[in-house]
C-alpha cells in the first residue's frame, strides 16, 4: 500500500544527490506541468533506469512521427483501458483532454474508445493497438493492411506498435507497484 510520501507500494529509496541532468529534468517538469509525475519519482531510485524510461518515453511520445501527440496519447489510453491501469488512465486521460480540447473524449477514451466519435484513421489505429494488447499472437498482414488503407505508412505502423508496446510494459510496472497518479491529473483540462 502506498503511503503519502511514496508514489508506489515498494520501499525503494530515491538515490541521494540526483545528478544535474535529472535535477534539470525534474525542474523542467515542475515548470511545464506544475509537478514531477509520480512515474518519474518512482523510477528515481535508480538514475540509469530513470534515464532509460524517459529516453524511450520522450522518443515515442514527443519526437517527430506521422502520429500526432493526441493520437499517441489515445493509444496510451486505449491500451491502459484494456489493462485497467489507474496511473496511466488518469495521467494520459488528462493528456487526451488537453490535446483534444474535449473533456468528453478523454472520458470516453478511458471507458471505451469504441463509443467515441473517432475518424476511421483513429479507430483503425486503436483497434490495432488493442488487438496488439489483447492478442499479439493474432496480428497478421490484414491488420497492417487495414492501417495502410486509412493512410498509415509502414513507419507509422511501427510507431503505433512501439507506443502500444511501451504502455503495455508501463501498465504492468505501474500495476505491480501500485503506482498512484499525481492528484493534479484528476482536475486537468476539464
Amino acid at each position: 500500500m502506498n503511503d503519502a510520501t511514496s508514489p508506489i507500494a515498494l520501499s525503494l529509496e530515491q538515490e541521494t544527490g540526483l545528478g544535474p541532468e535529472t535535477e534539470a529534468y525534474f525542474a523542467k517538469c515542475e515548470e511545464k506541468l506544475g509537478m514531477v509525475p509520480n512515474v518519474l519519482r518512482a523510477y528515481a531510485f535508480n538514475e540509469d533506469k530513470l534515464r532509460a524510461f524517459t529516453a524511450m518515453y520522450n522518443d515515442l511520445m514527443l519526437a517527430d512521427s506521422g502520429l500526432s501527440k493526441l493520437e499517441r496519447e489515445m493509444i496510451a489510453v486505449a491500451v491502459s483501458s484494456v489493462n485497467r491501469c489507474f496511473y496511466c488512465l488518469t495521467a494520459h486521460g488528462a493528456a487526451v483532454r488537453q490535446y483534444s480540447g474535449d473533456p468528453e473524449l478523454g472520458e470516453l477514451m478511458v471507458m471505451n474508445y469504441r463509443v467515441a466519435d473517432l475518424d476511421p484513421r483513429q479507430r483503425a489505429m486503436l483497434d490495432f493497438s488493442v488487438k496488439l494488447t489483447e492478442q499479439p499472437h493474432a496480428i497478421v498482414e490484414a491488420d497492417r493492411e487495414a492501417l495502410r488503407a486509412v493512410g498509415f505508412s509502414d513507419r507509422d505502423i511501427w510507431d503505433i506498435a512501439a507506443v502500444a508496446a511501451f504502455f503495455n510494459m508501463s501498465n504492468r510496472v505501474a500495476s505491480a507497484t501500485d503506482m498512484r497518479p499525481n492528484p493534479e491529473y484528476h482536475g486537468q483540462a476539464r
